[in-house]
């Protein structure tokens, strides 16, 4: 079992940084794989970006590609992500997930645990 617990969620400007952050507990980074999605009201859950299970390295959807960033505090069992240069359409829920599967997992259904989710709300 994992436990997740996302913060850093709020109200930022168009072009602001925020940084959520997700605590996780009962199983460690090594064996399993991280994830952030967001979703917007009426819209689909969306893969933003991963860090994989065996070689921590990190995948980022196209559209965050070079202003997101995942990186963890193995100390703390928490993992981050750094969004930088938001957009108004960035506006959603975000959540942090866990997944057991031993590949680079992408879709919702790959990952196995979910936190209870951020608001990030962009504003124009």
């Amino acid at each position: 079992q994992v436990q997740l617990v996302e913060s850093g969620g709020g109200l930022v400007q168009t072009g602001g940084s925020l940084r959520l952050s997700c605590a996780a507990s009962g199983r460690t980074f090594s064996s399993i794989a991280m994830g952030w999605f967001r979703q917007a009201p009426g819209k689909e859950r969306e893969f933003v970006g991963g860090r994989t299970w065996r070689t921590s390295s990190t995948y980022y959807a196209d559209s965050v590609k070079g202003r997101f960033t995942i990186s963890r505090d193995n100390t703390k069992n928490t993992l981050y992500l750094q969004m930088n240069s938001l957009k108004p359409e960035e506006t959603a829920v975000y959540y942090c997930a866990a997944s057991t599967k031993r590949y680079t997992p992408v879709r919702a259904d790959e990952f196995d645990y979910w936190g209870q989710g951020t608001q990030v709300t962009v504003s124009s």
